[in-house]
């Protein structure tokens, strides 16, 4: 329904991703594309995690999920929360080179802005860096770690802090790429080998590639009008994932698109970058 959150997995050569309305995590392995399904009941992103286990974002919680040593079920302990609001969920997260968890929350509505982006600090402790936002959205870094992108939807474009990876600070927010002449609103986004943000125009049916400087770069059409998200992987990091949304779309336009709600693989030329794909660490 709504696909987001891809995350590649070296290791196990493995994409996750999640279906946020139907509460689904999603583990695509490849070269077969099986896919395992993990009903959560609330789930926006999904992370591997130092030391095993899949770290999760959903609701108002952040969430670690075990393998049982027998049968199929999960062992789930709760990492960090924050109080529980009407109309505030989590929605995007994102893992800084270093490994640490940053999350944002949204409106459900998508009118106030009632959301904050958070940092996972010791002891399960949410800290808001950012309040004050209306869609938390795509979260990405520099190759070198020292700039942290960020979209808060509405505004329509791509904003940049100055950050610092050894205490994961983030100061300085400026604009980074206004969208507001192009359709469509950013979503997620990732960063490649180049230094180049990879951002999914939710309504705008296409990714758009910014240089490091702000300035657009190349734009890649895709066969739906709601990407959602997108992440590098496979071997090389040559493979690019694209979620994908069917959620609001009507009849008409499904029949237009019936690629709409799938994951999508792209093979743009550029690849990844290393560091997207790192581990999720707890802070003890």
């Amino acid at each position: 329904m709504l696909g987001e959150g891809p995350y590649w997995v070296p290791e196990d050569d493995c994409l996750l991703w999640v279906d946020i309305p139907n509460g689904l995590l999603h583990r695509t392995y490849f070269p077969s594309s099986d896919t395992v399904t993990l009903d959560l009941g609330a789930v926006s992103a999904a992370f591997p995690a130092v030391g095993g286990g899949i770290l999760t974002a959903g609701g108002n919680r952040l969430a670690l999920h075990l393998p049982a040593e027998r049968g199929g079920q999960w062992i789930t302990r709760v990492i960090a929360e924050v109080p529980a609001r009407e109309a505030v969920r989590f929605n995007d997260a994102g893992v800084d080179p270093a490994g640490r968890v940053w999350v944002g929350s949204m409106h459900t509505g998508e009118s106030q802005p009632l959301g904050s982006l958070y940092r996972l600090d010791g002891a399960g402790t949410l800290n808001a860096v950012v309040n004050g936002v209306t869609v938390s959205n795509g979260l990405g870094w520099s190759p070198d770690g020292t700039r942290l992108y960020y979209a808060d939807s509405p505004t329509k474009r791509v904003d940049v802090f100055d950050y610092d990876p050894a205490t994961g600070q983030a100061a300085g927010r400026r604009v980074f790429a206004d969208l507001s002449a192009f359709d469509g609103v950013p979503d997620g986004l990732t960063v490649d080998a180049d230094g180049c943000v990879w951002v999914a125009i939710w309504g705008g049916g296409v990714l758009r590639r910014l240089a490091p400087d702000g300035t657009a770069d190349a734009v890649v059409e895709v066969p739906v009008s709601q990407p959602t998200s997108c992440a590098f992987g496979g071997p090389g990091m040559t493979d690019l994932y694209v979620t994908t949304a069917r959620a609001g779309l009507s009849e008409a336009e499904l029949k237009d698109q019936p690629l709409a709600g799938r994951l999508l693989r792209l093979r743009p030329g550029p690849v990844g970058l290393p560091s997207t794909t790192t581990y999720a660490t707890i802070p003890a």
